[in-house]
């Protein structure tokens, strides 16, 4: 009898302890529901602008520009799309910078992961030294004047060269493949393959390259949205309008206000020529977006874990 109470007496006591560990103390309440209110005033505080922009653009100008937009659009309107997609200067630019970020974004990726492979072999000679080297450049550059007067001496100006040679190489996407691979790859692999026959080549090709997917999307993701996002080394090194990225021509109708009044086909619209440029400023910036915004998702289950096996470990 003594040893059946004892054993209901344990039970009631690991019940109590359990529910006494379940209940969370006051303090956490209280940090639970100061976290809840900031993180919710921080995601309106980012989430109205872009719902703004997103309404703005297919509201008609006269809404737009009265202010009567708010949260949904106002007198549904495709003008603003209708004048992006006709403008041929627009529809050049945004030709260009597709070309200048599939294009500079892939010699990112190459010039990195090469460059960090190598830099990751305990074997090569003179390693810490090119390390020293690249960080240094990551705090102390020559100067804008001698860095135009290099793209000059290279006739890089007025090229598509410009815009995607210029910053081939990121020291710091460089340091995160490089400490990804040292984590990442044991020296075994390399010991049992080189045993095997296999060169630095193949082996960098057919078993660094497929193991290393998740830093090569972060890699892959900086170096585009850097691309995409691109306009002061188009301002410097372009002179031919036919080269200008998409940011020029965006920068040019928010900040300067050259807006031709001729893209927008309503008559209406042609008298009012700020209505026209404010609907077609936000229609220009929800397609200027659009790309990098539909690229993200696929990519978005290795950018963490890319991230953080490259900064945490090394």
């Amino acid at each position: 009898m003594g040893t059946a109470r004892a054993k209901r007496t344990s039970k009631a006591e690991l019940g109590t302890k359990k529910v006494k560990f379940s209940t969370h103390p006051a303090s956490d309440k209280i940090y639970y529901v100061f976290s809840g209110i900031i993180l919710t005033s921080i995601l309106i505080a980012v989430a109205y602008p872009l719902i703004y922009v997103l309404s703005a653009s297919f509201s008609s100008g006269t809404a737009v520009s009265s202010g009567q937009v708010l949260l949904w659009p106002v007198d549904l309107s495709l003008e603003g799309y209708q004048a992006v997609f006709k403008n041929k200067d627009i529809l050049r630019s945004y030709g260009n910078t597709f070309l200048y970020t599939i294009l500079g974004t892939f010699i990112n990726v190459t010039v990195v992961m090469t460059c960090a492979y190598a830099l990751s072999r305990p074997g090569l000679r003179g390693r810490n030294f090119f390390m020293i080297l690249f960080t240094f450049t990551m705090f102390f550059s020559g100067g804008l004047i001698p860095f135009y007067m290099l793209m000059r001496n290279l006739h890089l100006i007025d090229t598509m060269w410009a815009m995607v040679l210029p910053g081939a190489l990121s020291v710091y996407n460089m340091i995160i493949a490089r400490t990804f691979i040292q984590s990442s790859i044991p020296g075994e692999l390399v010991e049992a393959t080189s045993m095997d026959g296999c060169s630095d080549i193949r082996f960098f090709f057919f078993f660094v390259l497929p193991l290393s997917k998740a830093v090569i999307a972060v890699i892959t993701l900086f170096s585009a949205v850097g691309h995409w996002n691109a306009y002061f080394n188009a301002l410097m090194y372009l002179n031919d309008r036919s080269l200008y990225p998409l940011q020029v021509i965006l920068r040019e109708i928010l900040i300067m206000n050259q807006v031709d009044v001729s893209m927008i086909m309503d008559p209406e619209l042609q008298q009012a020529n700020v209505q026209a440029a404010a609907v077609l400023k936000y229609a220009l910036i929800v397609v200027a977006t659009l790309p990098i915004l539909c690229v993200y998702p696929f990519i978005q289950k290795y950018f963490v874990k890319g991230v953080m096996i490259g900064s945490l470990k090394g």
